[in-house]
């Protein structure tokens, strides 16, 4: 089991506990990186997370059925649920649901987890479809680029992705604009199913 530390997190009107990992670079194991490309991506406290979360804050989402993919440590979940929505948590990363569902219950949030790779869909796809997938910082390789442009038109009418600027976005948002109407809410892009 992973040693976690606790922070204080601001989304929106909101302040989370969050547990997470004190030094995610010491989590690298080489021979799990050799064996499926893993890097423990999920420990990190993502500024573009809690920025999503701060918009999810700011919305109605009571009654909403949501969707996070790469949940991570579970900001925007956590956020989502607080307010309302039915939610599930996803990553590929076991560390990851763990963390989530420790910080969901450490704030008093229901959120559901489920252990999926988005190169085998399926488990998401008989879930859908969502009202609301949340994504925060899942741009950063070009296979995911190709995932979401497959997956989110089938799983949801309505993204809101979290985004700092990474090279492969560029490319996800020219590709998307052939079935999304894409806009801004504050630092975070909207994308609406065309």
């Amino acid at each position: 089991m992973v040693e976690l530390v606790e922070e204080t997190v601001r989304a929106g009107p909101l302040t989370l506990k969050i547990l997470r990992p004190p030094d995610p670079g010491a989590l690298i194991d080489v021979e799990r990186f050799k064996e499926e490309e893993f890097m423990p991506y999920w420990a990190e406290l993502w500024a573009s997370g809690v920025k999503l979360a701060a918009v999810v804050a700011d919305r109605d989402v009571r009654g909403l059925s949501v969707l996070e993919l790469g949940c991570g440590l579970g900001v925007p979940s956590i956020t989502a649920a607080l307010g309302g929505a039915t939610v599930l948590a996803v990553d590929w990363a076991q560390e990851a649901l763990d963390a989530t569902l420790q910080n969901a219950e450490l704030n008093g949030a229901s959120v559901e987890t489920l252990r999926a790779d988005w190169s085998k869909p399926e488990p998401l796809l008989e879930r859908a479809p969502f009202d609301l997938v949340l994504c925060a910082d899942v741009l950063y390789e070009p296979r995911n680029v190709d995932a979401l442009l497959d997956h989110l038109p089938r799983l949801t009418p309505e993204v809101l992705l979290g985004e700092p600027g990474r090279s492969t976005a560029g490319r996800f948002f020219q590709l998307a604009e052939d079935d999304w109407k894409i806009g801004r809410e504050g630092e975070v892009s909207v994308l609406r199913r065309r």
